[in-house]
């Protein structure tokens, strides 16, 4: 009664463009690798594994993380593996961390049990610059969708 024939056509080029503010926040899970720089004007939850630098407003990395590149945030939670500088407001360092990078901070947290090589500075209250380019009334997402064969 209410049959329809399936769409073949595949979406190849997909553009979402909001306006407003952006609330909430995005997740990349355990099972996702994602090569190349990632900007989130929201809050970003990592399980993943990501090479390339990331700028947003707040960063929770999960303990079987692996960043391979620069953090920029407001705050920073670390419980992974990153190889890279880190650059924010706050930052916490969880005892399971491991850090092999500069960290640039106003506030710093760090567990006994997490392992750092590196140097630390405080910020002075000064904001990471990649921080300030962020978009905070509107946001573009450009997505390519490819179709499994």
């Amino acid at each position: 009664m209410f049959s329809k024939k399936p769409d073949n056509t595949m979406v190849k080029n997909f553009t979402s463009h909001r306006t407003g503010p952006t609330s909430g926040f995005s997740m990349l899970g355990n099972d996702i690798t994602l090569t190349g720089n990632v900007e989130a004007s929201a809050d970003l939850h990592i399980d993943g594994r990501v090479i390339g630098d990331i700028t947003c407003k707040a960063l929770v990395q999960g303990e079987e993380s692996e960043i391979s590149g620069g953090i920029s945030a407001e705050s920073v939670r670390i419980a992974g593996i990153v190889r890279g500088t880190i650059a924010a407001r706050e930052v916490v360092i969880l005892k399971s961390a491991q850090i092999i990078g500069d960290i640039a901070y106003d506030a710093l947290t760090i567990e006994q049990g997490a392992r750092l090589e590196g140097r630390l500075s405080p910020n002075g209250g000064q904001m990471p610059p990649a921080l300030a380019r962020l978009p905070h009334a509107s946001a573009e997402a450009e997505v390519e969708v490819l179709a499994a064969e």
